[in-house]
């Protein structure tokens, strides 16, 4: 029974039901399979109660083009789908919601009912994503999907965590912590972002003890954490000083008595040579107290208030007692001078607080160790980036990466499995809730407060994921170590870093060959897309209006490994267009087809081998770029193909056979059209997967999926050089005389004899059909290269002239338009357009112009002014012609 496909493809109809046919039928599924090799991503696990913004969209396009082909390609393809818990983010959501609803903290439930609340909002948001990934055409296997805090992966973080422990590579200490006072938890070195804020420079005296009107003057930024100084240091080559160390001075405010030591830390050339040590809020502060043996004295609380050891500003806010601490310095006469000073400020990359650096007692998992299995695989191209320049920036941070702060100050997230004993005061760290202390089998145990860091239980995702620990997981020993890992640069230190030290650590191989890293998507001014400014744009909203498909192919075509592109929701107009141009001509096929089945016919002229040879040509640059994760590249060589060669000519090209009396050329004609259009569908499948599907279904073909399809291959024997290049001889002949008709606009009805002097009489003979059709041709006459005279003789004649590579095409210009018409249309149009660039130029002439309008604007006046000149040259060119 002959299909027939609708007038107008409606991709809002189409989308979900041929997704539904592909779930239904398993074809998402990765198969285990001993005879094929596998190939396995796993998808950067969005945050469960996320929704999808264009980063994701991006992200998941790209992931599933390269499953799609790889799939096509033979290989066992697996794409793991999951979400992430997101600690901080969900909790926070979770709080707010509880606030807003019913005005309760989470402390007024306590921690079981509170997680009990998190859970139900997982399970209420939690699909919501998983649709929205569905509706781009995401093709992973759902009957895989995993959860960070699912069962199995919660085995897995348990089963690392004390292995780490038992290597003595987690260990548990107080130590200066990023801490954010909003979030109220302690952040990783990778969760805080530095950014250039205005600030001052306080130069505060603190006076010698013993020696009156005697003061070293410190120089500080954050004066309120004065209140816990225990100390000030000089360099030891600072000559000013010498004489100072072993002395003590008094802490304005506080009147403590605090000694002044010398240390190599001290930059002689900043500040006053002086500086304040205040261990338990500075890191490196820190350090020189632990080797100066300095108190450390913590004088702000979890919330960034000042604690009980600020006397009279506790119980304010830092910034506020900032101010106050000022003021009463000021008063004593103890502010030396104020400067201005620009810094680098750490915020919270959650909640964008600056973040404040405090002692506190954290786990940690020793880096050094760690890094250096991880630096080498890179180093020695285990496992390689594109592009290669992101390895860099992986192997400088891998290099001087600190010890990782892994415990939060959360409820939402895996609790960290040690417990303390209330008797010995020893630990018990466990892949099991024990019942008792390891140490003296008391009762008395309790467990950590704290959870881990989210990005604890995504660096382990590779191989989580697939079952391990357990060694003998099927899925773990076919489909391990994956293949590429798809993500954006700005999360390479959050995980890709940590995910290559834990696969390397705990499986004894890097989790992925290739790190495929993508840039991020801007809006069409190139700013970053964000909350704040308004201008996120939803990548769901644009699918409805425009198709997922055309959505896909924006985002890809256009967009090149680790490079940051603008987000035209115009180009998705230019991308449903050209859905809407595959269509209609596959429309047009189907509408002349009559045969049952599409293969290549015995006989095939010349235009049916210029096809062919070009198709063969397109596969393997498009297979090329494909493997080399030149996926922009890949996508504009099939719409070149498909635009230009299949649709512009190759369909015209074929419409004297279809329309013809010979049944033979007819059925012919189809089947190469039906088999170019089929192959062509395979290689724009991965692109735009929905509407390929759907055409593939209404041609004739063989098997029940078009995603399932072989990918297609070179085959020398589908090359024909030599015909090519005479079919763009002829090609060229006509592109050359529609141009020369369009700017004489002359109308396709009017018809004009040719006269083609050429040495390629051969070729351009076999053309004659397509001339006639084509190049709107009365007849054709095909002579030797003398044929013609130059184009001065054959204008004298009054004939226009198209110059080729190959050939000189001659016509009467009488048969093409009327020349006094034409010639009067010439002069209005040059009239017209001499006025226009004379008040141009008199406008650019004026130095009042140029001198006050805006670069750009003058810019653009040259320019047009540029278009008018060449607009005036051309016309007078064609008024000489006649």
């Amino acid at each position: 029974m002959k299909k027939e496909l609708p007038k107008i493809y409606e991709p809002q109809e189409a989308e979900g039901r041929i997704y539904e046919m592909w779930e239904k039928n398993g074809c998402f599924r990765g198969q285990r399979d001993p005879a094929k090799k596998p190939f396995t991503i796993v998808m950067p696990p969005p945050n469960v109660t996320g929704q999808l913004h264009m980063g994701h969209a991006m992200d998941c396009t790209l992931q599933d083009i390269l499953i799609r082909f790889k799939r096509m390609q033979g290989y066992a393809a697996l794409w793991v789908p999951g979400t992430d818990h997101a600690g901080i983010a969900t909790q926070i959501k979770v709080e707010e919601e509880l606030r807003k609803s019913e005005g309760l903290s989470r402390h007024d439930l306590g921690r079981e009912k509170f997680l009990e609340r998190v859970w139900d909002w997982k399970h209420k948001y939690g699909d919501r994503i998983v649709a929205q990934q569905k509706k781009l055409g995401s093709s992973c296997d759902w009957e895989r999907a995993r959860f960070t805090m699912d069962e199995g992966l919660s085995k897995a973080v348990r089963h690392v965590f004390v292995s780490l422990y038992n290597k003595g590579l987690i260990y548990k200490g107080s130590r200066i912590v990023n801490w954010c006072p909003k979030c109220v938890t302690a952040l990783s070195d990778a969760e805080v972002e530095y950014k250039d804020k205005p600030g001052h420079l306080w130069h505060i005296k603190y006076p010698i003890k013993g020696e009156e009107g005697r003061y070293c003057v410190v120089a500080t930024t954050r004066p309120e954490t004065m209140l816990g100084d225990s100390g000030v240091a000089v360099n030891p080559k600072d000559e000013r000083y010498q004489d100072l160390v072993g002395k003590t001075c008094i802490l304005p405010l506080m009147d403590r008595e605090i000694p002044i030591v010398a240390d190599e830390y001290v930059d002689l050339e900043f500040g006053t040579g002086c500086v304040k040590m205040t261990p338990a809020h500075d890191p490196n502060d820190f350090e020189v107290g632990l080797r100066h043996n300095l108190e450390s004295i913590r004088v702000l609380d979890d919330s960034g208030k000042v604690n009980e050891n600020g006397g009279k500003y506790q119980g304010m806010d830092r910034y506020e007692a900032r101010k106050a601490i000022l003021a009463d310095l000021d008063a004593l006469g103890l502010l030396e001078k104020t400067e201005d000073h620009a810094h680098n400020v750490g915020t919270c990359y959650r909640c964008g607080t600056d973040v404040e650096p405090i002692i506190s007692a954290q786990w940690f998992v020793k880096m050094e160790p760690l890094a250096r299995e991880a630096l080498r695989v890179v180093n020695e191209g285990e496992t390689k980036f594109v592009p290669d320049r992101f390895a860099k920036i992986y192997t400088n941070w891998m290099e001087n990466v600190h010890d990782w702060c892994i415990s939060r100050q959360l409820w939402w997230g895996h609790q960290i499995p040690a417990w303390t004993c209330q008797d010995c005061g020893r630990m018990t760290v466990s892949e099991t809730d024990p019942t008792e202390c390891a140490h003296c089998h008391s009762a008395r145990i309790v467990q950590e407060e704290d959870v881990l860091d989210t990005w604890f239980s995504s660096a382990l995702w590779p191989f989580s994921t697939l079952g391990w620990p357990d060694e003998n997981s099927e899925d773990f020993k076919y489909f391990y170590p994956t293949d590429v890992l798809v993500t954006a640069y700005d999360i390479i230190f959050f995980w890709v870093a940590r995910m290559i030290f834990s696969g390397c650590e705990h499986t004894g191989k890097p989790p992925f060959h290739t790190v495929f890293i993508h840039g991020l998507i801007r809006d069409d001014k190139g700013r970053k897309m964000s909350k704040s400014l308004g201008n996120g744009i939803d990548p769901l909203v644009i699918a409805d209006q425009y198709g997922a498909d055309a959505l896909r192919f924006n985002l890809v075509t256009g967009n090149s490994p680790g490079n940051d592109m603008r987000f035209y929701t115009e180009r998705c107009e230019a991308m449903r267009n050209f859905a809407n141009k595959i269509w209609n001509a596959s429309r047009f096929l189907m509408m002349n087809l009559t045969i049952g089945k599409c293969e290549l016919p015995d006989r095939l002229e010349l235009e049916d081998k210029w096809i062919l040879s070009k198709l063969n040509s397109v596969i393997p640059q498009v297979t090329e770029n494909m493997e080399k994760y030149e996926l922009g590249v890949a996508a504009q060589k099939v719409y070149d193909f498909i635009w230009d060669s299949y649709c512009d000519w190759y369909i015209e090209l074929t419409k004297a056979r279809l329309q013809g009396e010979d049944e033979g050329a007819k059925i012919n004609a189809q089947k190469v059209l039906c088999y170019v259009l089929t192959e062509t569908l395979k290689l724009l499948h991965p692109f735009m997967p929905f509407i390929t599907e759907e055409i593939w279904q209404a041609l004739p073909h063989e098997g029940d999926f078009l995603m399932l399809q072989k990918w297609p291959e070179y085959r020398p024997e589908r090359s024909f050089p030599q015909e090519e290049k005479e079919m763009e001889l002829i090609m060229e002949a006509i592109r050359g005389v529609r141009t020369r008709r369009a700017e004489m606009n002359v109308p396709p009805s009017k018809k004009a004899s040719l006269t083609v002097a050429t040495l390629e009489r051969e070729t351009f003979t076999a053309g004659i059909p397509f001339l006639k059709r084509l190049a709107y041709a009365s007849d054709v006459t095909i002579t030797g290269a003398a044929g013609l005279e130059g184009d001065e003789a054959e204008s004298a004649k009054g004939n226009v002239t198209v110059i080729t590579h190959a050939a000189r095409i001659s016509m009467p210009l009488a048969e093409l338009v009327d020349l006094e018409k034409e010639r009067a249309r010439i002069e209005k149009e040059l009239e017209k357009n001499r006025k226009s660039l004379s008040g141009l130029e008199a406008k650019l002439n004026n130095p009042g112009f140029v001198g006050k309008a805006p670069e750009h604007v003058v810019q653009a006046e040259r320019e047009r002014a540029e278009k008018l000149s060449a607009l005036i040259a051309k016309l007078e060119e064609q008024r000489n012609n006649m």
